[in-house]
């Protein structure tokens, strides 16, 4: 694309986005016809923020850029995008009195600009997305107004120019440029019943998670996919160090094997299941010198402390924590 001035890069430091990239790099890689519709800015009260992704093809809508009430609009255009091959543009703007009462009014005062890019028309953004999802670095978007379209993750880059709809509204110097950090990754040591309920939370949150379970009766049991592995080798086939690891195999010595193999390794958040006195007597089998090193990275019990028992609540309660852990809020007194 032709290089503009510098303008500042909206940073998206979490949209929760890894669903809907998964979803788009599977598009792509099997050439089906799909539109990402990504929100550049907005202003006021508005249901999504600036970097927020949805993917929407012939059978396939992942995300939402509203409770549902613009959806079915803005699904009629990534259509008409994503057969055509050219960049569009929407503006919605639910800010006038009379919006309160249109339609498809969503009692928001607010106003989202939109592009929708059909992948089909970028030859190699598969690679790009996958880059991302496997942690490789940030992903980056440039567009302009007039169709210029630069994707790129790491060392790898789509750069294009595409047929344009006009687009109806302005941009500082007509160039919009957004930063997606990587999905944050979590690890789950264990295959106990919480996986069941904390697999796909954090995966809707927009977690990466993996679950390794070295016993073949609990790897049966299990909903979600578990790879067959001790701690130790499930941390040495990491792609990348997780952000979170999760201790959860319900059997002391193989808790207390993933205490040791964790010491060395500079993840930043483990949680360990279980009581107070259980942690007390892990800490205690555990050498001095990983006693120290996990001790400032250690939440045990893990979870906040939200009421309710069973492995619904202990998943909820986990799920809260990593998500204020993750958003840096402080937990309530």
């Amino acid at each position: 694309m032709t290089r503009l001035p510098a303008i500042p890069i909206v940073d998206v430091p979490d949209a929760g986005m890894a669903r809907v990239v998964e979803a788009a790099a599977a598009a792509c890689t099997a050439g089906q016809p799909v539109t990402l519709a990504v929100v550049l800015e907005t202003e006021g009260s508005t249901y999504a923020r600036a970097g927020t992704l949805v993917l929407f093809g012939e059978h396939t809508h992942v995300g939402w850029l509203s409770g549902g009430c613009l959806e079915p609009e803005i699904e009629r255009m990534a259509r008409e995008c994503a057969t055509s091959g050219r960049i569009g543009w929407m503006e919605i703007d639910t800010r006038d009195d009379s919006a309160l009462f249109s339609g498809n009014a969503v009692g928001c005062r607010g106003c989202q600009r939109l592009l929708l890019l059909p992948l089909s028309a970028l030859p190699g953004v598969a690679v790009v997305l996958q880059g991302w999802l496997r942690g490789e670095g940030p992903m980056r978007l440039d567009v302009d107004a007039g169709g210029g379209v630069r994707i790129g993750s790491a060392e790898v880059a789509v750069d294009q120019r595409l047929p344009s709809d006009c687009c109806g509204f302005d941009a500082p110097q007509g160039l919009w440029s957004l930063r997606w950090t990587p999905p944050p990754r979590a690890l789950m040591l264990g295959a106990g019943p919480e996986v069941a309920a904390l697999w796909p939370t954090l995966r809707g949150l927009g977690w990466q998670v993996r679950v390794a379970e070295p016993r073949a009766t609990w790897r049966a049991r299990s909903p979600v996919e578990v790879e067959p592995l001790a701690a130790s080798t499930a941390l040495a086939n990491a792609p990348a160090v997780p952000d979170v690891v999760l201790v959860m195999h319900h059997n002391f010595e193989l808790d207390l094997q993933a205490l040791e193999a964790l010491a060395p390794c500079p993840v930043p958040f483990i949680g360990l299941l279980g009581p107070t006195r259980r942690r007390d007597d892990l800490f205690s089998l555990l050498p001095d010198a990983a006693r120290h090193a996990l001790q400032p990275r250690l939440h045990a019990p893990v979870g906040l402390d939200l009421g309710g028992r069973g492995p619904d609540a202990i998943a909820l309660s986990i799920a809260a924590q990593l998500q204020s852990w993750r958003h840096d809020v402080a937990a309530p007194a």
